[in-house]
């Protein structure tokens, strides 16, 4: 099988994240949380480390449960500080705790935050299949400003880009790549 450059062939978990959920349209808030999560606790580290985590991240943070998430206390931030398995940096632990109150908000406001994110393509995915990679755009521009107004952090518009392929709004698969939607 052909897949984009950046999979490392040889971790399973790469190439389950890439085969099964890169660049395929996602409507779930769980899910559209989750990622959201994992793109922020990305940011300065490669998207390898994060997936290697990700079930780590999963049991430490009540299954990405964003309305626990959005409860957590000083003592459940000391015991993630402690937690090997997960990244431990303290701003992004007390952002993802901002960051699920506004995702919270976004909802009320929208309906859900699906609405919110998918809105402004108008419910369209964008097609840049086999186009020269790029680390951000007009579109996650104009997100990460939208988000950073309501007080999300670690959201900057390169994360964002990251997180709209990861979600499917943006199809970025290398026209080599056999599994191109």
């Amino acid at each position: 099988m052909n897949r984009c450059s950046w999979v490392n062939e040889k971790n399973p978990n790469m190439i389950k994240y890439h085969d099964h959920e890169w660049c395929k349209p996602h409507y779930d808030d769980d899910y559209l949380f989750e990622l959201l999560l994992l793109e922020s606790f990305q940011a300065g580290l490669s998207w390898e480390c994060i997936i290697n985590k990700r079930e780590a991240f999963r049991k430490a943070l009540d299954h990405f449960d964003y309305n626990k998430i959005s409860k957590y206390n000083e003592k459940k931030i000391s015991e993630l500080m402690q937690n090997r398995d997960i990244i431990r940096n303290r701003f992004k632990i007390k952002a993802m705790i901002q960051n699920a109150k506004i995702f919270q908000e976004i909802q009320k406001e929208f309906g859900s935050f699906s609405n919110y994110i998918w809105s402004f393509t108008n419910h369209k995915i964008i097609q840049r299949v086999g186009k020269k990679m790029i680390a951000s755009n007009a579109l996650s521009k104009k997100i990460s400003k939208d988000l950073y107004k309501r007080g999300m952090r670690f959201v900057g518009d390169v994360i964002i880009y990251s997180y709209l392929q990861s979600i499917g709004m943006i199809n970025d698969h290398e026209k080599n790549c056999d599994f191109i939607q």
